[in-house]
């Protein structure tokens, strides 16, 4: 790295720490996600909202299992809440072999599938 990079990253940085926020980095990018006409985001249900961030995780996972050597582990903590039954059955079978996913659910009941390992938690337990 040049002495002049170094020096401009150091006054970013600064100017970053003043102000308490980064002003570099895809968080600046304007994204829409969209359903036909509608913005998700302003006028979107909140199960709209979940599956299209949920699209957006699964996208990401399969292009860093293209780009890699061992797929991703996802870890999904409560997803299920806001997906009907034919979604949550979708979603076990985007899931299926695509490595390891750690799911939070707040009943087994709301699996999709039959997990591999399941650990319930209990005031006072782990089992």
């Amino acid at each position: 790295m040049t002495r002049w990079w170094r020096l401009i990253h150091r006054a970013r940085l600064e100017r970053d720490l003043e102000r308490g926020v980064t002003g570099l980095g895809p968080h600046l990018d304007d994204v829409q996600i969209r359903a036909g006409d509608r913005d998700l985001r302003r006028f979107g249900s909140q199960g709209e909202q979940r599956l299209a961030v949920l699209s957006l995780i699964l996208a990401e996972a399969v292009m860093l299992s293209e780009r890699g050597s061992a797929p991703p582990l996802l870890l999904l903590d409560d997803v299920l809440s806001e997906l009907d039954e034919g979604r949550r059955a979708a979603l076990a079978d985007c899931l299926a072999g695509t490595g390891q996913t750690l799911i939070t659910a707040t009943a087994a009941s709301a699996l999709p599938a039959e997990p591999a390992q399941l650990v319930e938690v209990t005031p006072g337990a782990a089992r």
